[in-house]
């Protein structure tokens, strides 16, 4: 026994042990105190220098520690690195000062919790870049406006690789950006400004071969001086000063991919893959310069220049007509990555920095407070509906449930995702719904039990018997999920990226660490009896009888709610979609944001988003909040009229985009429409063509079954919305897979019976478990309704709405259309595909006695 599940058992560990590594430490500590706590060379010394470091802080010529101690090892050329040999360096980096800066960045990265909070948590940094007026005035208004829409989408690509980091991205107005970014700060982490808003503008220019810059030397016509940092074996810098023409011969329009790896002497440089013009363009361009070295008689040189900045001026000897080429330099790893990804999103509009400040928590305490009470409350209903009708086996689910969410929380940390308030709560949709495979494997053991078979053989053929039904389930999942990640953007591909580890994560748990845990209780003898109690009795209902009416019936309600969308039209979209107002208020009380969202509901506002923000540094505060467009001056004056104590001062008011861009709608759309044809394919594949039309109308019908009951109820989308309903398009066709893999098998072991009676047996069979399960996931989104607030309440009560319709659509629409596309008649379906295989399972000598 101990042989046969060692894999299981060291499987089960590593991954525990290795989410909880990526998990620790749980919260942040401040730079100073854990860079003097790990300071493990010469921290007496180092101790000194940390004083010296915070004495600069109070008295206000640096902005943090991280920041003076980058003063004092640049002031005095100290490498830092000295006091923290765990830390390990390129050997190839001999730059002090670049040795600071990354040491600096890796002690401020290991001090921060791994689970980062959002801006509805925590708060953090926000920023205005605006456009460089001096640069960009020959662009036109249109030019301008498609420019600064592309800068929106490149920005968020830089920050937000994995569509997990929850930043907000927005236009102010028709020339400025506005970023805000969770949990950071610019007085301990001061360069993430520059990485964002850098241009990466790459030119590929001509050096001068005959002439270079010296003392009384004129610059040639069409010429600029550059100079070039040299870095020698032992650290030593030096400059040499060229020649570069003004207009390049080639830009990086020309670059198709670029990416950083280590030369033949292990040093960083950034590979430039070209375009297919680039390559023949890069050809003609080194050809010439070869051939004008030979005529000078010297070796002519090509300048790679970034953003103004000279990187490289390599020799050229010959045409190089190859698909690539390399920028060398003094760079270190982290900057040879920085470079080559901002060279895969460069920006066409020049920015600067208009203004910074740093954001409170955009939720009040108790909206915080609430949330996690409905979350606690929301698992523990899962966690006892499962003891109460499995008992033992309720507890092994909950166990593997638990790891499940370590599993899931470690992945996020490592992959550096942020945890908001919604994604919480997605969490806990994620357990209601990861238990549907134990209910599935439970039901099966069930039936095996009543057959008169022993536990430790219903035990492995329920594992068995409901394998292939959830991995075909979960298979469609993933599936969606990379659909999502392939054509999605910002939410909606840290959608697919955070599902597609919950259902890998509840895979793993189940199918491994689960079963794993039941059979050591069974064949040690620990567990001699399984009670599992029944929701419902075994039931005998002709489904097909009332197809037809609840089809029509629930059609009607679908029409009702897309008509309700087209009469609403724009008025369905909240300020993520839509933009609207900011104003800015100064007081003389503090408000409460759960004051503020009663007054605004009170007024007809049901969305507003209030937060605090404050200079860097700290200094006065001011309330900001935004609202939808045109509608601050009634929300200002409602204030006023409510708190007239609060002394509120309108300073400032502005208009804002919209956070989710036509660009990510598009692809929520495109990814929706290409979800619905794989999951055709693949259960057509799977199953049968008639499988693959029933399951791909019923998700469609799911869908926008969900949307119209959203809007009907008065709800607006968001982008936390538009997750739940993808969400539902998963848990929709994980309900659908289940329906139809029993109807495959009682074809199989029903050769006699029509095709309607297969039907209904097979549905029959399978409701109880899609009670059981639609029962553990309602129970959780029920407890995020009651006992949440603002958003929650809304994603919950799509859930609801979509456990329901899901559950409806398995039995009643995706069977339905199964049965009419197929005419009612067996042999039809018998005659476009087999039918599934009969599983035959030989267990260990034990359970087989």
């Amino acid at each position: 026994m101990f042989k046969r599940n060692l894999w299981k058992i060291v499987l089960s560990l590593t991954i525990a042990l290795w989410a909880v590594s990526e998990l620790l430490p749980l919260k942040d500590v401040t730079f100073a105190t854990y860079a003097r706590d790990h300071a493990t060379a010469k921290a007496a010394e180092f101790g000194k220098l940390l004083d010296e470091a915070t004495a600069r802080v109070k008295a206000g010529t640096a902005g943090s520690e991280y920041v003076a101690l980058k003063q004092i090892g640049k002031e005095r050329k100290l490498d830092l690195t000295q006091y923290f040999p765990a830390i390990r360096l390129e050997d190839s980096l001999k730059n002090i000062e670049k040795r600071n800066t990354i040491l600096l960045g890796e002690l401020f990265r290991r001090s921060k919790g791994k689970v980062q909070l959002g801006l509805d948590l925590k708060g953090g940094i926000a920023f205005t870049l605006e456009v460089d007026e001096r640069l960009a005035a020959k662009d036109s208004e249109t030019s301008r406006k498609e420019k600064l829409t592309k800068a929106i989408e490149i920005i968020g690509a830089r920050i937000n690789a994995f569509g997990v980091a929850e930043p907000i991205i927005r236009p102010i107005g028709n020339n400025r950006i506005e970023v805000q970014l969770p949990g950071l700060d610019t007085r301990t982490n001061p360069d993430v400004i520059d990485q964002v808003k850098k241009p990466a503008r790459l030119d590929f220019r001509m050096v001068n071969a005959t002439v270079s810059p010296g003392p009384g030397v004129e610059t040639p016509p069409g010429y600029e001086i550059m100079t070039l940092d040299h870095e020698g074996a032992r650290g030593e810098s030096s400059v040499e000063e060229v020649f570069v023409k003004r207009i390049p011969e080639m830009t990086g329009e020309m670059i198709e991919n670029s990416y950083a790896r280590p030369d033949l002497y292990g040093k960083p440089e950034v590979i430039l893959v070209f375009t297919k013009p680039g390559k023949t363009r890069f050809a003609e361009v080194t050809r010439a310069i070869a051939e004008g070295g030979q005529q000078a008689r010297t070796i002519g040189r090509l300048a790679i220049v970034l953003d103004g900045k000279l990187y490289s001026a390599p020799t050229v000897k010959e045409e190089i007509d190859r698909e690539s080429a390399q920028i060398s330099g003094s760079f270190s790893d982290r900057e040879a990555l920085n470079l080559a990804n901002v060279l895969n999103n460069p920006l066409d509009l020049p920015l600067v920095i208009k203004e910074q400040h740093e954001v409170g928590p955009s939720l009040a305490q108790d909206a915080i407070d609430s949330g996690v009470k409905a979350s606690v409350i929301g698992t523990a209903l899962v966690a006892a509906f499962m003891i109460t009708f499995y008992t033992t086996g309720g507890l092994v689910a909950v166990a593997s449930l638990a790891i499940n969410i370590l599993i899931i929380l470690g992945v996020m940390a490592s992959i550096g995702a942020t945890m908001t308030l919604p994604g919480l709560a997605g969490i806990v949709l994620t357990i209601g719904m990861a238990v549907d495979a134990n209910i599935l494997i439970f039901e099966r053991m069930r039936e095996e039990l009543a057959a008169g078979k022993t536990l430790a053989t219903s035990t492995q053929s329920g594992f068995m018997k409901a394998l292939t039904t959830i991995l075909d389930a979960h298979i469609v999942q993933l599936i969606i999920c990379a659909i999502m990640i392939w054509l999605g953007t910002g939410p909606i591909k840290g959608f697919g990226v955070t599902l597609a580890i919950g259902v890998i994560s509840t895979l793993v748990t189940v199918l491994i660490t689960a079963h794993l845990i039941l059979e050591l209780l069974v064949d040690s003898g620990t567990l001699k009896k399984m009670t599992m109690r029944h929701l419902l009795k075994n039931i005998n209902v002709d489904f097909i009888k009332y197809g037809k009416p609840a089809f029509i019936a629930s059609w009607i309600v679908v029409a009702l709610g897309i008509g309700m969308v087209v009469y609403k039209g724009s008025k369905i979209y909240g300020i993520d979609f839509a933009g609207g107002d900011v104003i800015s208020i100064d007081f003389k009380q503090r408000l409460e944001p759960a004051q503020i969202h009663q007054i605004a509901k009170a007024s007809g506002l049901p969305e507003v988003n209030p937060s605090y923000v404050s200079a860097l540094g700290g200094g006065k505060e001011t309330l900001r909040i935004e609202t939808p467009e045109g509608k601050s001056g009634a929300l200002f004056a409602a204030l006023e009229k409510a708190q007239p104590q609060a002394g509120l001062v309108k300073v400032g008011e502005e208009h804002i985009g919209a956070s989710i861009g036509k660009e990510i709608e598009l692809n929520a759309l495109l990814a929706v429409g290409v979800s619905m044809l794989t999951i055709l394919i693949y259960i057509a594949f799977r199953f049968e063509l008639g499988f693959g039309i029933g399951a791909m109308f019923s998700t469609f019908h799911d869908i926008l079954m969900t949307i119209g009951i959203f809007v009907l109820f008065g709800h607006q989308f968001s982008a936390p919305m538009v997750a739940a309903i993808l969400c539902i398009a998963g848990y929709s066709i994980n309900e659908t897979v289940v329906v139809f893999d029993r109807i495959r098998e009682e074809l199989k072991l029903n050769p006699t019976g029509s095709l309607r009676d297969v039907i209904n047996s097979a549905i029959n069979k399978v409701f109880a478990r899609t009670i059981m399960t639609s029962s553990t996931t309602f129970l959780a989104a029920l407890s995020l309704y009651v006992f949440g607030s603002g958003t929650l309440s809304d994603i919950s009560f799509t859930f609801l709405v979509g456990i329901v319709t899901s559950t409806f659509s398995a039995i009643f629409i995706a069977s339905q259309v199964f049965y009419w596309w197929h005419k009612g008649d067996r042999k039809h379906v018998e005659a476009h595909q087999d039918v599934a295989p009969t599983y035959e399972w030989t267990g260990s000598s034990k359970a087989s006695e």
